[in-house]
């Protein structure tokens, strides 16, 4: 039977594995996923407390789309932010923003 701890370790690898690719990426499309993996691990979280703990409520459900809603805001503002620096330098290395400084 799968349990709340099972959902746990779950998340808890997804987050990891996100929190490694932030912290190791250079390449700014490689730093966005591991920021969505993290939120999707944030999301499974929600749902599994939600399920085993609140029964027919849906507060989690309802929380987990506002993560959802706003991790699509923040990957188009991130797109966007990237092709502008993209344009702009010709690559997408975090390493570069540095010159962005007057």
């Amino acid at each position: 039977m799968i349990g709340l701890t099972h959902f746990l370790i779950l998340a808890a690898i997804l987050f990891v594995c996100g929190l490694l690719t932030v912290l190791t990426k250079r390449h700014a499309i490689g730093i966005l996923m591991g920021v969505e993996l993290m939120l999707n691990a944030a999301n499974i979280n929600l749902v599994a407390f939600n399920h085993y703990s609140a029964g027919d409520r849906l507060d989690g459900q309802v929380f987990a789309l506002f993560v959802i809603v706003i991790a699509a805001a923040e990957a188009a503002v991130a797109l966007a932010i990237f092709l502008n620096f993209y344009n702009n330098f010709g690559s997408v290395d975090v390493e570069r923003a540095n010159e962005l400084r007057g």
